[in-house]
Parts: structure tokens; C-alpha cells; sequence
């Protein structure tokens, strides 16, 4: 399925991130979201693209997005199947210019990502699965993506805005060798598909739109993403859309 949609999904992706970039470096009226994350119209825009190319690609399948309207769990708890998209992840990178920000589109199947797609406008490039559970690369040329690598001393990727996060200092401590660097959104997810990193814990509050496809992408690299008791993350299993503290891996 997800093989035929992907020349559909990279020429849809490629364009919100055209619409993104024509924003990029602009001044920009910005509203602050309840959970007091920033919204743009970049967010808005892609937003509306991302849902009405969806709407014709697969037109009995519904469609969650950070920027959508509140769907009650009453409601999306039917779904078995379903888009999990977020138009701009890491808002803020795409503010503060740091270009580490993406475009994730996740499909959802009995509350487990089994498809993603992450866009970084930026440096054009693609990160997707494919149907038979590969991760790919697509900047001008495409290659497979193989996420075992063993850096000495251990590589470990955070966000920006999470290195004074008790718990990850705390975490931290328990490795007696180890190089921290930062990085913007779920690119992060993608660096250890790559090989670059090793280890991405993450304590601080995030979203599932966040994380989805970038957990399938790590996972069809032959990486691992789990919970606190090591088990996989879960999607749409509860009224609020929070993700738990993970832990992502270059290990399987």
C-alpha cells in the first residue's frame, strides 16, 4: 500500500516545505497554543495542504494533525487506522533559525505506526519506510539506512531545549563515557537512523504527532524506541495525545 503512496507523499511533502521555506526568515505573526507552544502560519499552511492531498489519496481514512480541531477520544477511539501528521515539527527551531525543523506524517494501524515519512525543507532531504519495513534516504540519491553503528564514547542527541531537564541529567550519570549534542524536532529520530547518534532519551513533555514517524523511520533502520518499561510506544490509547518518556535507540 504504503509503496504506491510514497511518489505522491514526497511530491505532497516537498511542496509544504516549499510553502514553509517561503516563510522562513520572515517576520511572522505568531500565536501562542494552549499547551504554550508557538503556532505560525507556516503550521497553518502546511496544515491545509497536508489534509487536502490526504483527503484525495485516501479518502475513507481520518486524519489527526497538531493543528487540527479537538477530536474527542469518544470519537477518534473507533479509528483503527489513521493519519498522524504534524505539519512543522519544532516550530520554535524554524524561529530561532536553526533550519532543524520537518514535516512528519505517520499512518497509524491498531495504535502502532506502520508507515513514516519526515521532511526537512531545509536541506530537501526525505526519510521514509517502505512496505517491506526499510528505511530510506532521499536526498538526490536514495540508500538504505542502517542505524548500528558503536561510537566510542556513546553519541547521545537531545533537544535544544532539554539540557537542563533533571531526569535527563540524572540518566545521564549513569554512563561513564558519553558525548552530548543538540538537535531540532524529530530529525533527531532520522540522525540515529543514519548512524550518526546512538541514544536519544527523552523526558521533557512532547506530543505522539512528535514522535510516530519518527519511531517507524528509526525502527525500519533497525532501531528501537521504547517506554520506561521497555516496551513500545502506543498511539491514540487515551483521552490526551502526550507521549510518554522514551527512549530511542540505534540498537534493536
Amino acid at each position: 500500500m504504503f509503496d504506491l503512496l510514497i511518489p505522491p507523499l514526497i511530491r505532497l511533502t516537498t511542496q509544504a516545505g516549499d510553502m514553509i521555506m517561503s516563510l522562513y526568515k520572515s517576520e511572522l505573526n505568531i500565536k501562542i497554543k494552549s499547551d504554550e507552544t508557538p503556532l505560525t502560519i507556516a503550521d497553518k499552511n502546511a496544515h491545509k495542504l497536508i489534509i487536502k492531498t490526504l483527503s484525495k489519496l485516501t479518502p475513507n481514512t481520518p486524519i489527526l494533525s497538531e493543528e487540527s480541531e479537538v477530536i474527542e477520544f469518544s470519537e477518534r477511539s473507533k479509528w483503527h487506522e489513521y493519519w498522524l501528521i504534524d505539519p512543522l515539527d519544532g516550530t520554535r527551531d524554524f524561529l530561532e533559525q536553526t533550519g532543524e525543523f520537518c514535516i512528519c506524517i505517520a499512518y497509524i494501524k491498531q495504535h502502532k505506526p506502520i508507515f513514516g515519512m519526515i521532511y526537512a525543507p531545509l536541506s530537501k532531504t526525505h526519510y521514509y519506510t517502505t512496505d517491506a519495513n526499510n528505511t530510506f534516504k532521499q536526498e538526490g540519491v536514495i540508500q538504505t539506512l542502517n542505524a548500528h553503528t558503536n561510537h566510542h564514547p556513546l553519541k547521545i542527541v537531545i533537544g535544544h531545549w532539554s539540557s537542563h531537564n533533571k531526569q535527563l541529567q540524572e540518566h545521564l550519570g549513569k554512563y561513564s563515557a558519553y558525548k552530548v549534542s543538540q538537535l531540532g524536532s524529530a530529525l533527531k529520530f532520522c540522525a540515529i537512523a543514519e548512524g550518526r547518534y546512538d541514544y536519544y532519551p527523552k523526558f521533557g513533555p512532547c506530543s505522539e504527532w512528535d514522535t510516530a514517524a519518527g519511531v517507524c523511520i528509526l525502527q525500519g533502520a533497525g532501531g528501537s524506541v521504547v517506554n520506561q518499561d521497555g516496551k513500545p510506544l502506543s498511539y491514540n490509547t487515551k483521552d490526551n495525545l502526550t507521549s510518554p518518556i522514551f527512549f530511542a535507540s540505534n540498537k534493536s
